[in-house]
Parts: C-alpha cells; structure tokens; sequence
C-alpha cells in the first residue's frame, strides 16, 4: 500500500497550488479520502474530505479556497487551493480510510506548502 502526495512548494500569499495524491495496493474507489495538514507546533488538523460517493466536507478555515476532488480511474485525489494565506504553510497529508473498516487506513508521507512572500 503506498500513497504518495506531490504539488507542493512555495507560493505567494493570493496564489494557488494543485496537490495530488496518487494511491496503488488498495482498491481506492472503496476508500474515503481525506487531506491533512499539520503547521509547526500545531496539532494536525483535518481540511477535506472526499466520500467514496465523491460528497465533500471542509474545514471552516478553507470553505470557498479550497476543493477537493477525486478520479477513481487515475487512484488520485487533488486538493485545489486558491487564495492561498500565509497561515496555509503547513505539511500537508493524505489520508484513506476504508468507508466500512476504520482500522483498514493509510497516510502519505507529507507535502510541504510555504505560503510566503
């Protein structure tokens, strides 16, 4: 089972980013898929999901900035982040978990997003 994050970087306060997360060893269309991030000292936080039936929730901080979205042909989710604040920079992760099964979950290993000027 592997996941793997990628579409991270720098990027001006206002800007935007794509991030992909490209799974394989598991059958994806069966798994909810989420984004995390985690900001130095902070806790992880949850920022989108994504439902196997490919309904979405985000975190207030995001709503009306960022979109998720999923391609099950491709094993991939995106997260599509615009007006990008420096309060965004964080490691961002991908996270899928079996929509039946809590304990059948995985993580990437991170992405770094550094919103700064």
């Amino acid at each position: 089972v592997q996941l793997v994050e990628s579409g991270g970087g720098l990027v001006q306060p206002g800007g935007s980013l794509r991030l992909s997360c490209t799974a394989s060893g598991f059958t994806f269309s069966n798994y909810v898929m989420t984004w995390y991030r985690q900001a130095p000292g902070k806790e992880r936080e949850l920022v989108a999901t994504i439902s196997t039936a490919g309904s979405s929730a985000y975190a207030d901080s995001v709503k009306g900035r960022f979109t998720i979205s999923r391609d099950n042909a491709k094993n991939t989710i995106y997260l599509q982040m615009n007006s990008l604040k420096s309060e965004d920079t964080a490691v961002y992760y991908c996270h899928a978990r079996r929509w039946n099964l809590n304990t059948d979950a995985y993580w990437g290993p991170g992405t770094q997003v550094t919103v700064s000027s």
